[in-house]
């Protein structure tokens, strides 16, 4: 806490080139908006990796929310600002959802949690086991049997998955 503020103090880690684990979650829990507007987000996402590059190791979208592992080039340590720039180009192609007056002074929509959660990956277990947490989402919340059932997810396109099913299944 901020002392005498009664705020919270949010420390993110300053590490350039890191890899991420991430999870950030729509404001209203229990929606499909992600998996119904999914090509808007993949717009976003695509946008802003032109703008401000980064590695997807994996990436799972779920109907409310979403897990992805990044890597960011080194030198950078800035998921903050790709954060935003995702959540506000997904933003404008929605209506705007439930607006309190907080959101309307900060020029929101009401369509995401304001914060999201960041996990820097510490080695190689801890980075197998947040990919793997990635494809094995859909399955864990019972929307298929198999990771690679989940039309969502990068699954698909991974080759290091094909040679990791035993692991998974």
């Amino acid at each position: 806490m901020i002392h005498g503020l009664g705020m919270p103090n949010y420390r993110r880690p300053q590490v350039t080139g890191a890899c991420v684990f991430f999870t950030v979650a729509l404001a209203q829990r229990g929606e499909r908006t992600l998996v119904e507007h999914i090509d808007d987000l993949r717009d976003a996402v695509r946008i802003t990796r032109t703008e401000r590059p980064f590695e997807i190791d994996a990436f799972v979208v779920m109907p409310d929310h979403l897990h992805c592992v990044w890597t960011l080039p080194a030198g950078d340590r800035d998921f903050s600002t790709r954060w935003r720039l995702i959540k506000s180009r997904f933003s404008r192609c929605l209506p705007k959802g439930p607006i309190r007056k907080s959101h309307d002074s900060r020029n929101e929509r009401g369509i995401w949690q304001r914060r999201f959660w960041e996990h820097h990956i510490r080695d190689e277990a801890d980075y197998w086991a947040h990919i793997h947490y990635c494809w094995m989402n859909p399955v864990k919340h019972g929307f298929v049997e198999r990771p690679e059932d989940w039309a969502y997810s990068s699954v698909h396109s991974d080759v290091r998955f094909k040679k990791d099913a035993e692991w998974i299944t």
